[in-house]
């Protein structure tokens, strides 16, 4: 690697009349390869290390926003059985004062056993098959000089990120659809818990009923997750480039809130039609869309306008601020804990 970087600052400027600016780029990515390499050195961890890091880290932020995850739910199925009217008057805090009031403090939480139990193997699957990918998209022919390309980079992080994000959201599905089914319910609960749901489910719909959604989930999460992951390395390694003696905690945190407003705000109306669909026919309720994607797209605009395909926009927005960036940097520190482990046994 030093010889690399001593070869480039040498061929720069062969006529001696850009040589300090080439010493001074070629110095900036030396620094920054050496940073990385640093990095990965300190959080190298087993298999079974890694899929627990990934599993505490998405349960644990998961559990922290869940107040803020329920009422996300509740604004985006709003538009199903609400008329003009009662959609007009929806705002976070009244909704959350009837919660406290009809349910009590606890039903913040209500689907959060349920949310930990997709959690854990959702978030594993999530950081492992990224971490995965990456190295098999690094072995592709005329990647192997990666460090030297940042475009190349954010390639790669962006299709591992997309591919992890999908392969999660399929091994995981039926406990998301539950989760969405439990959190939705209000005063009238048409299902008792996991197990009750799952069979209800497929008493009622079919086994093909837990599936219900998956088609606009997976366009969704794979778009969301490339771009989480993309920003989120982007930004962390742009950040310990230029200040690498700052906390790791602070960096992970920081660049994961980021990394979750930029993915939110782009898939926000595909989540939103992603929990209509799996919340269709739910507690014997009429079908109130019967076309596809596209069709659902478009009526819920021409009901509620562009601000429908937005609603619940806010709370998501004070969910993954804080949400992906505790995630990141959970997943970071107990990566660098557990590699602490792993040498010292």
């Amino acid at each position: 690697m030093q010889t690399e970087a001593r070869v480039g600052v040498v061929n720069s400027s062969p006529g001696g009349g850009g040589t300090n600016g080439g010493v001074e780029t070629t110095s900036l990515k030396f620094k920054q390869q050496q940073q990385e390499l640093l990095q990965a050195q300190k959080t190298q961890i087993g298999t079974v290390s890694q899929l627990l890091a990934g599993g505490v880290a998405g349960a644990l932020s998961k559990t922290c926003t869940a107040p803020l995850a329920r009422l996300t739910i509740l604004f985006q199925v709003q538009g199903m059985h609400s008329d003009a009217a009662t959609l007009r008057k929806a705002s976070i805090w009244r909704e959350a004062s009837r919660v406290v009031g009809e349910e009590g403090f606890r039903a913040f939480w209500k689907g959060n056993l349920v949310t930990i139990a997709h959690r854990l193997p959702y978030s594993s699957l999530n950081f492992y098959a990224y971490e995965q990918y990456k190295k098999l998209l690094y072995m592709l022919p005329g990647l192997e000089n990666h460090g030297k390309s940042m475009s190349a980079d954010i390639c790669i992080h962006f299709v591992g990120g997309g591919l992890a994000g999908i392969t999660a959201a399929s091994a995981t599905y039926p406990l998301d659809l539950v989760r969405t089914r439990l959190a939705a319910q209000t005063n009238d609960a048409y299902y008792r818990g996991i197990w009750h749901a799952l069979r209800t489910i497929c008493k009622d719909e079919g086994l093909l009923g837990l599936y219900k959604g998956l088609g606009t989930t997976l366009l969704g999460v794979g778009p969301s997750i490339a771009i989480s992951f993309s920003v989120y390395e982007s930004l962390r390694s742009f950040w310990q480039s230029r200040r690498p003696h700052d906390s790791t905690v602070l960096v992970s945190l920081t660049c994961g809130s980021l990394s979750g407003i930029a993915s939110s705000t782009a898939i926000f109306p595909l989540d939103l039609i992603r929990r209509r669909k799996q919340l269709e026919g739910a507690g014997g309720r009429a079908r109130v869309y019967k076309t596809g994607l596209f069709g659902t797209f478009k009526h819920i605009f021409q009901t509620e306008g562009f601000r429908g395909l937005y609603r619940g926009i806010l709370p998501e927005y004070y969910k993954v601020v804080p949400g992906v960036g505790i995630c990141f940097m959970t997943y970071e520190t107990l990566k660098t804990l557990l590699a602490d482990v792993t040498t010292k046994l």
